[in-house]
């Protein structure tokens, strides 16, 4: 199969779809493999490295889009690249379709066959190509909260880890998953007066028996968000619906409740986001204030550290990707159902529920999808 990896366009979008790791991999096993000039830059990877992995190094991305059977990428394709996009490609990337109609209309009117990495599941329920990128996400929050929080950014000053004599700054977080579990123990770890909120009494008792003292945990509800923002400096959103809109928990009223200069940081802006306040921003210009409460809302946030989130990426992909290639997409999918599970688009059709409700659109079921 011809395999092909074009730059990320996205704005500060550093990460690459292929590590040349994967390229060996793929070259191994047959493939053919084109990278655009550049690509890997960002992630510190040259094209000498690609070469010698056995890649084609190609000028532009109109040559991958137009050359590929599989097209392999990182965020999900922008307007320019969508254009590109034709039936009987395959585009294996992030896609976040629930709250981007734009973008699902335009999958659809191309006809490409679109599996999304952020719904390919696992034999645990478990998300395995978005558990990266959370888990990249969510050490990243606190360190970028703290940061929102300098009074130079418009934040109220506050140290998280506080110092002798001065007490440390108090974190909320909503969602104890991956993203969440993972934001808690960072903040933990700086010092900060931690409370993770989760609406799964399971979760929370795992939390309790495998961090202990570490942090605090409390059933998520609307009084105990009604209790705690008025205490927390910086509250983190790590809620996650698998494949669809996030739900907004906490609105612009709840924003009264806090303290002026209190930072938000909503990792679930790539879902739409989980604050009412939240709209998209990039690493050049991330935050923005309403109603005196900071807000970073950075849509590709693990971009920032593009070289660990890359290969952390490149990691968990490689297995699909291999399949995918070695098979072909039908064959690979009706061999894994959590394969079969990433698909979202196939010959003009949707066929991921949560998107199609999201959006009010006609779903086909993805096992129908394999015989067309």
């Amino acid at each position: 199969m011809l395999i092909g990896c074009p730059k990320e366009i996205k704005p500060q979008e550093f990460r690459v779809g292929l590590t040349p790791y994967a390229v060996t991999e793929a070259i191994a096993h047959g493939h053919t493999v084109l990278i655009e000039t550049g690509a890997g830059l960002g992630s510190g990877f040259d094209d000498a490295s690609y070469q010698a992995a056995g890649a084609q190094i190609v000028a532009d991305a109109d040559t991958i889009f137009a050359r590929a059977d599989l097209v392999v990428k990182v965020k999900e394709p922008q307007a320019v690249e969508r254009k590109k996009l034709r039936e009987g490609q395959v585009l294996f990337t992030y896609l976040h379709l629930a709250p981007d109609p734009d973008q699902t209309h335009d999958l659809l009117n191309s006809g490409v066959t679109a599996i999304a990495y952020e719904t390919v599941t696992d034999a645990q329920g478990g998300l395995p190509l978005l558990a990266p990128m959370s888990e990249v996400a969510g050490r990243l929050a606190p360190q970028v909260g703290a940061w929102t929080l300098q009074k130079a950014n418009g934040g109220r000053g506050t140290l998280l880890g506080g110092v002798p004599g001065v007490g440390p700054g108090k974190v909320l977080v909503i969602g104890g998953g991956v993203v969440g579990t993972n934001a808690a123990r960072i903040a933990a770890g700086m010092g900060a007066d931690v409370t993770v909120l989760d609406r799964s009494l399971p979760r929370l008792r795992y939390l309790d028996d495998v961090f202990g003292q570490q942090f605090r945990n409390r059933h998520s509800s609307t009084g105990a968000l009604t209790d705690l923002l008025p205490e927390a400096d910086l509250v983190i959103g790590a809620v996650l619906v698998p494949g669809a809109a996030a739900p907004k928990l906490v609105t612009r009223a709840h924003l009264a409740l806090m303290k002026p200069g209190a930072a938000i940081v909503d990792v679930a802006i790539d879902q739409g986001g989980c604050f009412e306040t939240s709209h998209p921003t990039t690493h050049q210009d991330p935050i923005y204030a309403v109603d005196g409460i900071m807000h970073y809302c950075v849509a590709n946030m693990p971009g920032a550290v593009a070289r660990t989130a890359t290969i952390a990426l490149g990691n968990a992909t490689m297995p699909f990707l291999l399949a995918i290639a070695d098979k072909g997409w039908k064959q690979a999918c009706a061999d894994d159902p959590h394969l079969l599970a990433g698909l979202n688009t196939h010959a003009s059709k949707l066929t991921y529920a949560a998107v199609g409700k999201a959006l009010g659109l006609e779903v086909t079921n993805p096992g129908l999808a394999l015989r067309m």
